[in-house]
């Protein structure tokens, strides 16, 4: 990795005094805040519950890595397809659902998946990097990740179709920021499309506004976060679903697979921006046990399952403190911030077509995301091997999503395979059993770190 031995880097916060302690922290906070709300705000979880088990996720990782990793845990966008299969919001017509029911089932299949990060944890440790990522090539993640994006984007259309000045407005911020912004104006253009395209609702919309004013108006400025109704505790008694619980977990359990790629890039990334050597110490095989048990606890109590966040590795580049006491302040603060109730209010209250519109940009990005991890891995397309691989995931995966779920009788359990499952099981297997793997994990630092869901660091 990188080594940046510079005399403006600074390792010990306690140098910088608790002032600009505090603001440092304040800033980690901003800069996870946009992306970490978007999730439970698309998909129907309780927003204070995702700030509470964001921040609380974020402690739990740092305790495992032994204090040593500035990175903050924030809600994954990877997992919005598994979401969508299991608890959708909104049907094929973009009508509004009530998926209360369903969440928590969701949740708990999110919860199994956390627990695969620990069976890699367990294989990095034993074997090493190096013969682990052999099985999770660039040409199995890169396109899955492709079709995580391209399987969600037409419920970001519907929201979209309910304002489209609104939802341009978000969208033209968004880009505005990202290619022409600044410091922290370029990390975090999704909050501030949020923000902008809000505002328009407001001037634009009458409906939205009035929502919002009884939606925010009728909340409290304090309460617990916590909706115990809406955790994966709740699936068990009266009504319980055997056949939706086990759909769930092999819906979305595979999606770990694209999600643990992207913590190994993400740990490169930090590392390589750092200037320590993360994958040495404290290993991968503890920083994927932090993320997999953070991911694991959040979801079991309603929260979107954690990930390392991009966002906050381009603050530490942007700067320079190092310190990981900063990250843990922040994540003190998204506790703090998530027993208040008007501002989760604001959050649900958002207008659809202002999801919509930073929701078209999100889904690209991460099937972009999926491109450039082919990419700049250079993998070969003129090997038949390769080009079966990445055809039959995403034939398998937009074809499945379009036609139904792959609907199995199990005795008396019915097993239904969403696109995304399906493509992930198959794109593995295949490449397993055909000749000609030539991917080795650690030659190539740019394709080793092209995997970051958030905002990428630009050295």
């Amino acid at each position: 990795m990188a080594n940046n031995q510079n005399a403006d880097v600074v390792y010990d916060v306690k140098q910088l005094g608790t002032a600009r302690t505090l603001v440092l922290g304040a800033q980690h906070l901003f800069a996870m805040f946009g992306a970490t709300v978007l999730v439970p705000a698309i998909t129907g979880l309780n927003v204070s519950t995702t700030l509470l088990f964001a921040g609380l996720g974020t402690l739990l990782f740092h305790l495992i890595t032994g204090r040593k990793v500035p990175a903050f845990l924030g809600s994954s966008f990877a997992f919005l397809g598994g979401y969508a299969a299991i608890a959708p919001t909104a049907d094929a017509a973009g009508n509004a659902l009530d998926n209360s029911a369903l969440l928590p089932y969701a949740c708990a299949g999110v919860a199994v998946a956390g627990l695969v990060y620990l069976v890699l944890a367990g294989l990095f440790k034993v074997f090493g990097a190096n013969k682990v990522m052999r099985f999770f090539p660039p040409i199995v993640t890169g396109p899955i990740i492709i079709c995580i994006g391209m399987t969600l984007a037409g419920s970001a259309i519907s929201n979209c179709q309910t304002n489209w000045i609104v939802a341009l407005a978000a969208i033209a911020v968004v880009i505005v920021c990202n290619i022409w912004g600044k410091g922290m104006i370029k990390i975090v253009p999704i909050l501030l499309g949020v923000v902008a395209s809000y505002l328009v609702a407001m001037i634009v919309d009458p409906a939205a506004r009035a929502n919002v004013a009884a939606t925010v108006g009728a909340a409290k400025w304090f309460g617990l976060p916590i909706i115990w109704e809406n955790t994966a505790f709740s699936i068990f008694g009266e009504g319980f679903d055997g056949g939706l619980l086990l759909t769930s977990v092999i819906t979305i359990a595979p999606i770990a697979l694209a999600t643990m790629v992207e913590h190994v890039g993400d740990v490169c990334a930090i590392s390589s921006t750092v200037g320590k050597n993360f994958v040495e110490d404290p290993g991968l095989h503890r920083t994927l046990t932090g993320d997999g048990v953070a991911t694991t606890v959040a979801s079991l109590f309603g929260a979107p399952a954690n990930t390392t966040y991009g966002e906050n590795t381009g603050v530490l580049a942007l700067s320079k403190v190092y310190d990981p006491k900063v990250v843990r302040l922040a994540a003190l603060f998204a506790i703090v911030l998530s027993f208040c109730p008007k501002f989760a209010a604001l959050i649900v209250a958002m207008p659809a077509a202002t999801m919509g519109g930073v929701s078209i940009v999100l889904y690209g990005m991460i099937s972009a995301v999926g491109v450039r991890n082919v990419v700049e891995n250079q993998v070969d397309f003129t090997k038949s091997r390769n080009v079966l691989i990445a055809a039959l995931i995403m034939g398998l995966a937009i074809g499945v999503s379009y036609a139904g779920a792959i609907v199995i009788p199990v005795g008396t359990i019915t097993l239904s395979l969403s696109g995304l499952a399906v493509a992930a099981l198959v794109g593995i297997f295949m490449n397993a059993i055909l000749p000609g793997k030539d991917y080795e994990f650690g030659t190539n630092e740019q394709g080793d770190t092209s995997v970051n869901f958030g905002t990428r660091v630009e050295k």
